[in-house]
């Protein structure tokens, strides 16, 4: 079965995408031919998410449509991979009998054993957390683009209660600075434009002395034209040399993705985040002294367990003084395993609904105002493509994380650093007329030595 076709899809955040470039590429090391078409594939494996318990019933639909696939090809291999095949195996494999396997985030190596266990009439189950496990050694496979993620370590040592990750993907663990370094320059030397560095808590980095902040550094040395990104951190460990390193390098985005997921400093402790309102506000004022420009988003949870309304109007409080560029913002779903589930989930579904609906709007309204105040200001946007709408259009992006809309150009492509005057905003997008070129991506950057 060497030539076996493979289809994955993939649910959830960017480190699941990540993972299944690396998926890809040990799989492609070991004989198995990817396929785009599921009609045509010999494997179907499915990345999972198990954050929010909505990310696991789609998995659940998903396993129901499939089915059909089973029923026309019985020799078909159907996998679970992920977050989910950790939490839910038994489930997985004894109730759904369609499940042939089921690989844990830190056991992908031996995946091309599994499937071939699948093959021969068995059931690949694999689902061990390790401490040690970075796939260091792997090189996902990717296709050529613009954007890539890189998973510089793995797991999460914080243990916030509402949160799954520690149960689902093990203890934190490093990757090499110079393994990622070289992944940055192999990436470059590819024409990619954009990396986004990515950790549970990226903060946490920890490589023999060297931290994150050195980290980004190397990164941001290995070519002036190639942009890096960062998510997530934890407020609890950033610190002012991270920020005094990202103002130092011009193409470390002046965009930091800091999650505050409450203003009321009982439920902080509650969902045990380690930090308090006013020294989260103290990281903000001191990342807005340092690096001039910079942008903020964050995650909210509305009605976490004994959530009040005093508390809710507290997170409320603290989006007018920070005043988010962007939210990712969810009602509390309580996870199977976490502290928090333990906790009485008192507040009503009609009542996370309205607290939800206010923290959205309000997180609206300031998107809007910040996104207006910038018309008439000249911006740097990485080209990236023709706009969703229409190919009368380019969409690009800022070094703040903001999408921008040009009207299409001839001699500009995608890759390509634009100098755009914005000229009016809505909540979500920037709207602008281009300038002038700042740097085309044909232009061969020879690395330094």
């Amino acid at each position: 079965m060497s030539k076996s076709k493979v289809y994955i899809e993939t649910y959830g955040c960017q480190m699941n995408v990540a993972d299944t470039e690396l998926v890809m590429g040990i799989l492609n090391n070991n004989g198995f031919q990817l396929s785009q078409d599921i009609h045509d594939a010999d494997v179907i494996l499915l990345n999972t998410c198990s954050i929010r318990e909505n990310a696991e019933q789609r998995i659940y639909g998903r396993l129901d449509n499939l089915k059909p696939f089973k029923t026309k090809n019985p020799d078909l291999v159907v996998g679970i991979l992920g977050c989910m095949a950790e939490r839910l195996r038994t489930n997985l494999i004894e109730e759904k009998k369609l499940v042939d396997v089921v690989v844990g985030p830190d056991e992908y190596k031996r995946l091309p054993e599994f499937i071939d266990m699948a093959f021969s009439g068995g059931k690949g189950i694999g689902v061990k957390l390790s401490r040690t496990e970075t796939y260091d050694d792997i090189i996902p496979y990717r296709e050529d683009g613009l954007q890539a993620w890189i998973s510089v370590m793995r797991g999460c040592d914080k243990f916030c209660t509402f949160c799954v990750v520690p149960f689902t993907r093990g203890r934190e663990r490093s990757r090499s600075l110079e393994s990622v370094k070289a992944e940055v320059e192999h990436l470059s030397e590819r024409g990619f434009r954009e990396v986004t560095l990515l950790g549970q808590n990226v903060n946490s980095y920890s490589d023999n002395g060297a931290d994150f902040a050195d980290l980004l550094a190397a990164c941001a040395e290995v070519d002036p034209w190639l942009r890096v990104r960062f998510t997530t951190s934890h407020p609890q460990d950033l610190s002012d040399k991270l920020l005094y390193t990202i103002a130092k390098y011009n193409n470390l985005c002046n965009y930091i993705h800091l999650p505050v997921q409450s203003g009321s400093d009982r439920i902080l402790k509650l969902m045990n985040r380690t930090y308090t309102v006013e020294h989260y506000l103290k990281i903000i004022e001191s990342a807005r002294k340092i690096i001039p420009g910079v942008s903020f988003s964050t995650d909210i949870i509305s009605g976490f367990p004994s959530e009040t309304w005093e508390d809710h109007l507290m997170t409320l409080d603290l989006m007018e003084q920070v005043k988010y560029d962007g939210a990712y913002m969810f009602k509390y779903s309580p996870r199977e395993g976490t502290k928090a589930y333990r906790m009485d989930d008192d507040v009503s579904e009609e009542a996370k609904t309205k607290r939800l609906q206010e923290i959205i709007a309000l997180q609206q309204r300031h998107s809007t105002e910040i996104n207006e105040s910038l018309a008439g200001t000249e911006e740097v946007v990485l080209i990236e493509g023709f706009s969703r709408k229409s190919d009368k259009f380019f969409a690009g992006r800022t070094d703040s994380n903001k999408v921008v809309i040009i009207p299409f150009v001839d001699n500009i492509s995608e890759g390509d650093y634009a100098l755009v005057k914005i000229n009016r905003a809505t909540s979500a997008t920037l709207f602008g007329d281009f300038l002038s070129i700042v740097h085309k991506r044909e232009q061969p950057f020879q690395l330094a030595n």
